[in-house]
């Protein structure tokens, strides 16, 4: 039973993160589209955004998988 509560804890840490990242390209895209001069400002604020998803979700996956 704790092996597959981990699993769905972790499954939606995965989808959690995947939602978020998608939905930060698909706005950064706009926001590109909007004001092309922009595009090494927007790409780096992206970067981060995406990494810091990235790292919490790594995280949520290691504490599911952990308890």
């Amino acid at each position: 039973m704790t092996g597959t509560l981990a699993a769905v804890g972790a499954g939606l840490a995965v989808i959690g993160a995947g939602l978020g990242i998608g939905r930060i390209g698909g706005s950064a895209m706009d926001a590109i589209a909007r004001q092309p001069e922009a595009y090494s400002k927007i790409q780096i604020a992206m970067i981060i955004s995406a990494a810091l998803i990235e790292g919490v979700a790594l995280f949520a996956v290691v504490i599911a998988l952990i308890k």
